[in-house]
């Protein structure tokens, strides 16, 4: 909790300075999966995978590889229509410290929640933070994880749009559930799979793309091939091992 509020005063004070905003080379927003259909054991390893991946040496690599060489990131949880909350607030990170920072603030704060699965909800929300991130970019992402499809809220569909009208990229992590609690299997496996659905119904964007994983277990993994793959779009690249590119 400390570390987060040292990064909010840093923030506000840079606002309240009037000095001119920082550029950097992306915003970046990861927004995780905090619903019931995500147990505590999956959430912990999720919560893992962000903070081992944000400090890892190709992550801080890619970062390093942009012209300005600092990204800015927020990190949200969502669950529900009205269950969105900032867990770490915006941080400029151009090195290992900051990360470390950003990293151990995420592994201390509480999980948000566990309700229903509002996805179009999420990016709405999301959206709202890029207003206050007190930096400049050419590029801004949404980074979304989830393991089922939009069962509340407003529809993914339409927050998706809204979003890439304004030339913001929803990139998504879509994480296969093969033992789901009893009475989510329907949510975890849609027809079509989850990373279709994501493919065709959450992302969308220049350069948008889906990676898919067979579990939670593998998320440290993937969620680091991602933040790279999505340094690497910075530089024109396609990301490899993507599920298919998103519709534009």
């Amino acid at each position: 909790m400390r570390n987060l509020l040292v990064c909010g005063l840093v923030l506000a004070a840079a606002l309240a300075s009037g000095a001119r905003a920082e550029t950097v080379d992306l915003q970046l927003i990861l927004a995780a999966d905090a619903s019931i259909s995500v147990d505590n054991e999956e959430f912990e390893l999720q919560r893992e995978g962000y903070a081992a991946a944000i400090t890892s040496v190709p992550v801080l690599n890619a970062i390093r590889s942009g012209p300005h060489r600092a990204i800015a990131v927020c990190f949200i949880e969502w669950s529900g229509p009205t269950k969105q909350r900032v867990v770490v607030d915006w941080t400029v990170i151009r090195d290992g410290e900051m990360a470390t920072v950003f990293a151990n603030a995420l592994r201390t704060a509480p999980r948000s929640f566990a309700d229903a699965t509002a996805i179009g909800s999420a990016i709405d929300f999301a959206m709202r933070q890029f207003d206050r991130s007190g930096v400049e970019s050419d590029r801004r992402i949404i980074d979304i994880s989830g393991d089922g499809d939009s069962n509340s809220g407003r529809p993914v569909e339409y927050a998706r749009d809204d979003a890439v009208k304004v030339k913001v990229t929803i990139n998504g992590l879509a994480i296969v559930n093969e033992h789901p609690a009893p009475g989510f299997i329907g949510h975890v496996q849609p027809v079509g799979g989850i990373g279709n659905y994501y493919r065709t119904r959450v992302t969308g964007g220049p350069g948008s793309f889906v990676y898919q994983i067979d579990g939670f277990n593998d998320f440290a993994e993937a969620i680091e091939r991602k933040l790279v793959a999505e340094m690497a779009s910075l530089q024109g690249e396609n990301p490899a091992g993507a599920v298919n590119q998103a519709p534009n």
